[in-house]
């Protein structure tokens, strides 16, 4: 894999960024973790929180320099990245993984064969519970089973994505958005989907070890829905969508995908079905958020 310069590094010693093009805020690099020190920075980001407006006017310019935008929220009881287990070193690449293959591997394994199960139907009789009341897998990801449904076809975008990113960004940082302090931040990175895999996040790490293997599903989300990465915790993720799901049908083919990708969001979340989770949290939504416990 050929990698792209990082313009970070002149950011030392040019803070304002006049150097590539930008007007940038006080702002600091974050080039070590609680991992230790890494051999060039990881990602800048600002040492004020974000306003609306500031997505939109740093995102085009940076974008030309190399560099991608994405909104940190610091003010978590986890701290700022500094503080997050970044791990860089330990990531693959997206482009070696398949996105179809990554979620059909874990839509298996959540279905996994279990002791009770019908021979015909491995993993139909397993067993989930949902605010403490049992359900069977058949019915948490009804419509459909044990067997991996293969991926949503595209949708119709309804926004240019990046003004759909603005948007959602805008609505993150304005009061009652439960982000507590967002800071606008940039990573060098290939494509929005890659940042979390270029900065090292491993938020989902109880699910996934290699965040590659889920930025390669972000990938095929970009290409599909007009997905951006807008914002990450410690431990969220929250993307904007420019191509949603307009029908429940729709929807529900898109919330499989969400079920394989972070089953948590189904069965530890607000709704206690793949079909409400659909109605409520896809169906026609402009951004899609992710929580792994």
């Amino acid at each position: 894999m050929a990698t792209l310069p990082n313009p970070l590094p002149k950011l030392a010693a040019d803070p304002s960024g006049r150097s590539l093009g930008l007007a940038l805020p006080p702002g600091r690099l974050i080039d070590a973790t609680r991992e230790g020190a890494w051999h060039e920075p990881l990602l800048w980001h600002a040492e004020r929180q974000a306003s609306p407006g500031n997505w939109a006017a740093l995102g085009s310019p940076a974008g030309r320099a190399g560099l991608l935008p994405v909104l940190l929220d610091t003010g978590g009881a986890q701290g700022g990245p500094a503080e997050w287990e970044l791990m860089p070193g330990e990531m693959s690449y997206p482009g070696d993984h398949d996105a179809e293959e990554v979620l059909a591997e874990y839509w298996e394994d959540y279905a996994a064969d279990e002791p009770d199960a019908d021979e015909d139907y491995p993993g139909r009789e397993r067993v989930v519970e949902v605010f403490g009341e049992p359900l069977t897998y058949d019915e948490t990801v009804a419509p459909y089973g044990a067997v991996w449904p293969g991926l949503s076809p595209a949708l119709p975008l309804t926004a240019a994505p990046d003004a759909r990113a603005a948007e959602v960004a805008d609505s993150l940082v304005e009061a009652g958005s439960g982000f507590k302090e967002p800071r606008l931040a940039l990573v060098p990175a290939r494509r929005s989907a890659d940042i979390p895999a270029a900065v090292g996040w491993t938020g989902p790490m109880n699910h996934e070890g290699d965040i590659a293997r889920l930025c390669a599903v972000l990938r095929s989300w970009e290409d599909r829905f007009g997905i951006r990465v807008v914002a990450l915790t410690f431990d969220q993720l929250v993307l904007s969508v420019a191509a949603p799901p307009t029908t429940q049908a729709e929807a529900e083919a898109v919330a499989a995908e969400h079920f394989a990708f972070c089953p948590d969001n189904i069965t530890q979340g607000h709704h206690e079905t793949l079909r409400a989770y659909a109605a409520h949290e896809v169906l026609g939504q402009r951004a899609w958020s992710f929580w792994w416990d």
